[in-house]
């Protein structure tokens, strides 16, 4: 257990992100808001990894569009009235404006702007971790190899061949893993010492002593022409005056017949291959470990159901099925069907992510399609089989040729005797 074991130990989980790469699934919501595996949300394995891990301190900084992640984590991430206290808590912070009338600059300025929280706080170390990647992890261990080693901080780095690390970035170590240089999606990426043909590349996991956060912040604040980042500014400029360790990924253990996981979904094709990526047996990223559970909000919805209707049989091979999802006479193959969905007679779905409460309705074809939450789709629809008319139609994915509809439109309901904000609140509840 964290608590005491490493001095006070605050978690800071950096979940501002627009996700713009991730439209037109970020439209209407942050991308750690993106849901992902039919009932979780993107935010849940960051959370999901500290709680496990014994962190119980959590501060979650929000920004864009945090309306359906603010709901998220209030409705299923707060400890009871016995727990709940000064080391015991899940609290959303949006943008404060303590230092002016701006918002968030970047990752590091969103810790600068609430710095307040960890001398609240008292904190000795504090744990900055990013809520926008799907990655399993049992944090004490990062931890344990920070104080074990005398670092000032110590990066998460996982070990990618040098061929993929171009598109990171990379950090160069000596042969006690300590880092010696920082490069950004280099041309010719650093080895790590004695494994050649591979590099660490930062997963955007950092673990700080707080007098040394403290002290980097406050200097990059003061920077002109700064870009206020941890990966681009903080971290290149701190490791040369300072003892900054390399934290090897793929060395981390989870109970249970688990292991490391950690994938990058902020484009579409990403989003999609870590999908079908969890419709393999067995799967990399596993969700079925009680050891090291994936923590949600939970609801009252109904069991899924399967039944032969209007003549039509049905085929449910390879999905990946939440609460309430019903197919009635359907074929659904390697798909992932969220809460409340209803695929009808006849339909037929191939590799597809259907969201919540979407009505897919009969003799449909669909293949690689994204379907976001409460679209309907009328009978007899084909998508993912005319690349002409589906970009005419609908969003269309270049890299990857995956159609995407976006969820529909927030319009107010005609004729409400409410004012305008309880309108709004009554038309997105729930996206």
């Amino acid at each position: 257990m964290i608590l005491g074991k490493y001095g006070r130990v605050l978690g800071i989980v950096l979940a501002g992100g627009k996700g713009e790469r991730l439209m037109p699934l970020t439209r209407y919501r942050a991308k750690p808001a993106v849901p992902f595996a039919a009932k979780y949300r993107i935010v849940d394995f960051a959370l999901s990894n500290l709680v496990n891990s014994g962190l119980f301190s959590i501060y979650c900084l929000v920004q864009f569009k945090s309306q359906s992640l603010n709901e998220h984590i209030e409705r299923g991430w707060q400890f009871g009235t016995a727990l709940r206290g000064r080391d015991y808590f899940i609290t959303v912070v949006p943008a404060q404006m303590w230092t002016g009338e701006r918002w968030y600059e970047g990752t590091a300025d969103a810790v600068f702007q609430n710095l307040h929280l960890v001398t609240l706080y008292d904190a000795d170390r504090v744990c900055i971790f990013a809520a926008d990647h799907i990655y399993k992890m049992d944090v004490e261990q990062m931890l344990q190899y920070h104080v074990d080693n005398h670092a000032d901080v110590t990066v998460a780095a996982n070990v990618v061949p040098v061929s993929e690390a171009r598109s990171f970035g990379c950090i160069a170590v000596d042969e006690t893993g300590r880092i010696v240089d920082f490069v950004e999606k280099p041309a010719v990426p650093p080895e790590i010492p004695g494994r050649p043909g591979f590099s660490y590349a930062s997963m955007g996991n950092y673990i700080f002593e707080r007098e040394v956060l403290e002290e980097a912040i406050l200097e990059d604040n003061r920077i002109e022409g700064s870009s206020h980042d941890f990966g681009r500014d903080i971290l290149p400029r701190v490791f040369k005056r300072c003892r900054m360790m390399a934290y090897d990924f793929p060395s981390n253990v989870l109970p249970g017949d688990d292991r490391p996981y950690w994938k990058d979904v902020g484009t579409i094709k990403a989003y999609f291959d870590a999908h079908m990526d969890l419709l393999q047996h067995p799967s990399d990223l596993t969700l079925y470990n009680p050891h090291w559970p994936i923590r949600t909000v939970s609801f009252a919805d109904p069991p899924g159901f399967t039944y032969p209707d209007k003549g039509q049989s049905c085929s449910v091979v390879g999905t990946l099925r939440a609460e309430g999802s019903r197919v009635l006479g359907s074929i659904v193959h390697r798909s992932v069907l969220s809460r409340n969905c209803i695929i009808h007679a006849g339909a037929v779905l191939e590799e597809c992510i259907v969201g919540q409460g979407v009505v897919v309705g009969e003799n449909c074809k669909l293949r690689r399609v994204i379907l976001d939450a409460y679209n309907v789709v009328p009978p007899n629809t084909v998508i993912g089989y005319n690349r002409d008319i589906d970009a005419e139609r609908y969003h269309l994915d270049g890299d990857s040729g995956i159609v995407v509809l976006s969820m529909p439109k927030i319009q107010l309901r005609k004729n409400l005797r409410l004012p305008l904000e309880d309108q709004i609140t009554t038309a997105i509840e729930g996206f």
